[in-house]
């Protein structure tokens, strides 16, 4: 047996494997600020399942740690490299491989991006819900591994709704596949559920069938301006309690609403405390006036309703704006690239939206720490978005204060510590809070038969004894 790169060149062709320090450093990490990277061995892009399986092979057979990677737009360091890790890029494998218009269903390879299947499948009349914020530019197989979710939610789901079956490289190198493309099916342990959301600590997903809808119907969209938070927060407590089910319900907060105004000016109202958006899709307005009319009796200062798709896409544009917007706030704050952002993921019950963003206001004028809120308030999952000088060791240390008061308001107020974004090395304390120790266990027993040997994404989700 030669040295690991000596052996993944035996297996594989030679441009597949890269050690130059430019390719190492562009794989380190993925965008989430505050989280450790380190610098990988060598990073491998295979073209096909038989190509990932040789790679986790030769890294079994060395003991050397495998992180999964594909456009790196997450926020929770999930695909952050550790120190002499080979990162296995999965970036070329990136082919629909079947769209069945009649069954609903697509097979696609993890390097398919969002917008790439959601195109696809308009094509063929039908839709792909799952609506990250990176939608753009993340990929499928980094969607499922971190179940993410996206503006659509509070309609349509997460995901891992969306996921019937998968393939998976084991810690072996052994192949599994699990799930079906039929309609129903409930044979067995749900493995397809497991590897959803396990952030590849579990295997590396190679290829997924996932389920299309319908397409929906025309959107229409309406926006609530409130002078008060707790006016937006009964607006949402009143459309979740009267049954109406929008496509949308999306918060900005002030800080938001001065951020996007300041970045691309839109007349947005920037004396506001708070901005709702709603939309439908079922094609009509019925549903669509009686969210406004819940709006309205909520006490907002403004009411405007979109005519036609044109104006819809046009406010949408609003919500879209927010994490550039946000950017380039942190920007013009602290200049020559010493900005970050530290954008946090909780969700809660519905009624108490209004509580956490009065809770994270209060934490951010506490600890002297620029603190905007935005998110799906439809289904409680917000985003406070830190904003942090890089260069200034103190602005860090206060922005982690605040990240984990953020954390235990979440919980306190009946939450959970992440909606969409995942665990990575970010949460993996707070996900331990969260499910308690017997939980713990349980998430430890199942990395440990599948991946006994701790190859997998080590330090992500669950910290291991």
């Amino acid at each position: 047996m030669g040295s690991p790169i000596e052996d993944l060149l035996a297996v594989l062709p030679g441009d597949r494997v890269r050690t130059d320090p430019a390719v190492l450093a562009a794989h380190c990490r993925d965008e989430a600020d505050l989280c450790d990277a380190g610098t990988p061995l060598a990073v491998v892009r295979p073209r096909s399942t038989a190509e990932v399986a040789a790679v986790v092979r030769v890294a079994a057979a060395h003991r050397v740690p495998v992180v999964p990677q594909g456009a790196r737009t997450g926020l929770t360091g999930a695909a952050n490299a550790v120190d002499g890790a080979l990162v296995v890029s999965l970036t070329g494998l990136n082919r629909i491989l079947e769209l069945d218009a009649g069954e609903r269903i697509a097979v696609v390879q993890p390097g398919v991006v969002n917008a790439q299947l959601r195109w696809a499948a308009a094509e063929a009349g039908l839709a792909y819900p799952p609506d990250p914020g990176s939608w753009e530019s993340s990929t499928i197989g980094g969607n499922v591994s971190t179940d993410a979710g996206g503006m659509c939610c509070v309609k349509y789901g997460v995901t891992r709704e969306y996921v019937l079956g998968l393939e998976v490289v084991l810690a072996d190198g052994e192949i599994l596949r699990c799930g079906r493309r039929t309609v129903k099916g409930v044979a067995g342990y749900d493995l397809t559920g497991l590897f959803a959301g396990s952030e590849g600590t579990l295997g590396i997903i190679t290829e997924i069938t996932v389920r299309l809808r319908p397409a929906p119907g025309e959107t229409r969209t309406v926006v609530a301006v409130y002078p008060a938070m707790a006016a937006a927060g009964r607006a949402v407590a009143a459309i979740v309690a009267a049954g109406h089910v929008p496509s949308m319900l999306e918060l900005l907060d002030r800080t938001h609403l001065r951020a996007i105004e300041a970045y691309r000016p839109m007349g947005l109202d920037t004396s506001a405390a708070a901005m709702l958006l709603a939309a439908t899709d079922t094609g009509t307005g019925t549903e669509l006036a009686a969210i406004a009319e819940c709006c309205r009796q909520a006490g907002a200062s403004e009411l405007y309703v979109a005519e036609d798709a044109v104006e819809a896409e046009a406010l949408t544009s609003a919500r879209r704006l927010a994490h550039p917007a946000m950017e380039h706030l942190a920007r013009q704050a602290f200049p020559g690239g010493r900005g970050g952002l530290v954008v946090d993921d909780v969700a809660v019950p519905r009624a108490r939206v209004a509580d956490l963003v009065d809770g994270v206001e209060e934490i951010s004028a506490r600890h002297g720490v620029l603190v905007g809120v935005v998110g799906h308030a439809g289904d409680g999952n917000l985003h406070p978005v830190i904003v942090v000088d890089r260069a200034d060791e103190s602005s860090v240390d206060r922005g982690r204060l605040v990240f984990d008061e953020i954390m235990r308001l979440g919980l306190a107020l009946g939450g959970t510590c992440t909606g969409e974004h995942g665990v990575g090395l970010l949460k993996k304390d707070w996900l331990a809070r969260e499910i308690g120790p017997v939980g713990t266990k349980v998430h430890r027993a199942l990395k440990t038969a599948l991946d006994p040997d701790g190859i997998f994404n080590p330090g992500k989700v669950i910290a291991l004894p």
